[in-house]
């Protein structure tokens, strides 16, 4: 069991700390920001990046330094279809942080699914989530927050269907983003 409402407090105030949230946005601005890690995970997966075996190992089984870290990510994790849907995770996380969203709990049961979206090929399931989260008409009729916990699950189930343990990728990333400067050292949200 899996307390999203967990995730969601570290990913919002690692943002905050990171000077994130000093303009106000709309939701559709940061909707348009997962998009944008949804679509680096399509160019993540054509040049077919993906995160080696034995990562969970290299990472669990090591000790490393704040420095150590950021280096043996930035070779072996940054930039993979793992990395950016964990980014595009982190990304609704946080903005149900900034929206005061309870995401509830999950099981890995909860986000097994057997048929649909998750039997196309990558880039035709990540433009079906992208639709979803895009889809207004969805949106003007239910509740953003379950909009926000709708859009979690469908990328997280995914995760599950492909063997991505999502919720370790979640991890490492924000281990990641929590030793980086200030803002990103200067990059715009």
């Amino acid at each position: 069991m899996k307390n999203l409402n967990d995730l969601r407090d570290k990913a919002y105030q690692c943002a905050v700390k990171h000077g994130w949230h000093e303009i106000e946005y709309n939701n559709e601005h940061f909707i348009c920001l997962v998009i944008s890690e949804l679509m680096e995970a399509v160019e993540a997966d054509r040049k077919r990046d993906y995160a080696g075996k034995g990562m969970k190992e290299l990472f669990n089984d090591a000790i490393f330094d704040g420095e150590d870290f950021k280096e043996i990510f930035d070779l072996n994790l940054k930039g993979t279809v793992e990395e950016e849907l964990a980014d595009a995770c982190i990304r609704l996380l946080d903005l149900a942080g900034l929206r005061n969203v309870d995401l509830g709990e999950v099981t890995l049961d909860d986000l097994k699914c057997s048929e649909g979206f998750f039997d196309w090929t990558f880039t035709e399931s990540i433009f079906f989530l992208v639709c979803n989260l895009a889809n207004t008409n969805f949106i003007e009729t239910h509740s953003f927050d379950s909009c926000l916990r709708v859009a979690l699950m469908e990328i997280m189930g995914f995760c599950v269907k492909k063997d991505i343990d999502i919720f370790w990728y979640i991890e490492q990333k924000m281990k990641y983003n929590e030793l980086r400067p200030f803002m990103h050292g200067g990059k715009a949200y």
